[in-house]
């Protein structure tokens, strides 16, 4: 099948995710990061977290350390707390999104927090290209008022955090890097979405709520599932019922990747050396 920007992508494959525990105990689903798919260039972990038990979430992320990449934070429900160790500290509410460049190295604790007995909502971690790997920490951090909403018609909407849409709304997230997008989609009663996406951008969506069809695909990707995307130009996704998914891509960086725990760097020297500066005190310098 061609990848030219006429091209419609359509399932390359599909991902059911893997129940695990991360930090002090909390239990997720890691959908991206794991031996059903260890990566999607430059996408390196999606976790899907979300709990009305307070036990599967209470220890939260006690301090550790980064380098190398960016995490997103985004809340559908409760509260994400965080402090780090260059002194910035805030509060990630429901639909809010944290965009953290890690960059040569920060620590940070992350403590997530129930909002009317709801707490759900995902990490998604993104690779640096190797000049970029030993930048400055910075943050962005948005309210869910602060995200740009289109809707479309009575039955599509879309949050666009990051990226732009054929109708040209901006996301409210700047990244030159991979120039990536970020919309969480509502369609109700099968409504039809579309838009175009660039051609060599490697993309996924997952599904938080009900089943989509990808490009009138038989085959339905369903709640809490993650599909890969083929190449292509354009998108095009009916919801069966109400739906709501995150349709996410980036720029590939093409780059060998080592990873180590919160590390991820280009070859084993630099991790070793990640690990030195961490245990020599170095990220906070």
């Amino acid at each position: 099948m061609s990848s030219g920007i006429n091209t419609t992508r359509t399932i390359k494959t599909i991902v059911n995710g893997m129940n695990t525990s991360d930090g002090d105990g909390v239990q997720l689903k890691r959908m991206l990061g794991n031996v059903q798919l260890e990566m999607l260039d430059p996408f390196l972990m999606l976790d899907a977290f979300g709990s009305d038990e307070a036990l599967d979430y209470i220890g939260g992320f006690p301090p550790h350390p980064h380098r190398g990449f960016e995490t997103v934070t985004y809340m559908l429900a409760g509260k994400m707390r965080h402090e780090d160790s260059v002194g910035n500290s805030g509060i990630v509410e429901t639909g809010g999104v944290q965009w953290m460049t890690a960059g040569k190295g920060i620590i940070h604790s992350e403590m997530p927090e129930q909002t009317a007995g709801l707490l759900a909502g995902f990490q998604l971690w993104i690779n640096l290209p190797a000049a970029e790997k030993m930048t400055p920490p910075k943050y962005q951090e948005k309210t869910a008022t602060d995200i740009p909403l289109e809707k479309r018609d009575l039955h599509t909407s879309l949050k666009v955090i990051a990226g732009r849409t054929i109708n040209g709304t901006q996301g409210i997230i700047n990244n030159e890097l991979t120039q990536p997008i970020f919309w969480d989609i509502k369609l109700t009663d099968s409504a039809i979405f579309s838009d175009i996406i660039p051609i060599e951008h490697n993309a996924f969506i997952y599904i938080i709520e009900g089943e989509l069809a990808v490009n009138d695909h038989q085959t339905l990707v369903s709640k809490e599932q993650l599909a890969v995307l083929t190449l292509g130009g354009g998108v095009k996704f009916q919801a069966k019922g109400n739906t709501r998914f995150l349709l996410i891509a980036g720029k590939p960086i093409n780059e060998p990747v080592a990873r180590a725990g919160p590390f991820v760097m280009n070859n084993q020297a630099e991790i070793q050396q990640a690990f030195r500066d961490y245990q020599q005190g170095r990220f906070t310098d």
